[in-house]
């Protein structure tokens, strides 16, 4: 299950994603729109920034702006950024890996085979979902 920091996280990029090259967005703004806390989505923000999704601009008609395309930010980095591993066990994540306490043996453990295919299978999906990909879908649906 996703955190709500991830939640508004991607809620937040979808927003300026939305609004791209369209110049700097005010935090409250997003915010506001979002239903998102403002301190809360201030270290959301930075903490994106930080990481070169986005870019900021100070002063007068400063605010946030996506500092790759829509096209290039997929919900794998994202989650992966906000919440750690996409994987539901430990033994099979890629980036997190951990040994299951309980495993005899990994090499054997049907358990860890299954959740093996649910992971690939999540990582295809949540990497085809762009931040475009969402914006589209939204308005598709809106129609």
């Amino acid at each position: 299950m996703l955190s709500k920091k991830c939640k508004y996280a991607i809620h937040a990029l979808v927003y300026l994603a939305e609004r791209y090259q369209q110049g700097p967005v005010h935090i409250q703004d997003i915010a506001d729109a979002q239903h998102i806390p403002k301190k809360f989505l201030e270290a959301i923000l930075l903490e994106m920034r930080n990481a070169k999704i986005l870019h900021s601009k100070k002063g007068k008609g400063g605010g946030y702006y996506l500092y790759k395309k829509p096209e290039d930010v997929n919900l794998v980095e994202i989650i992966r950024l906000m919440d750690g591993a996409i994987s539901m066990l430990p033994c099979v994540s890629i980036n997190y890996y951990e040994r299951c306490e309980e495993c005899r043996d990994e090499v054997t453990c049907g358990i860890r085979d299954a959740f093996t295919g649910v992971r690939d299978e999540t990582l295809k999906v949540l990497s085809r979902s762009t931040l475009a990909h969402i914006v589209k879908r939204q308005r598709d649906l809106g129609k």
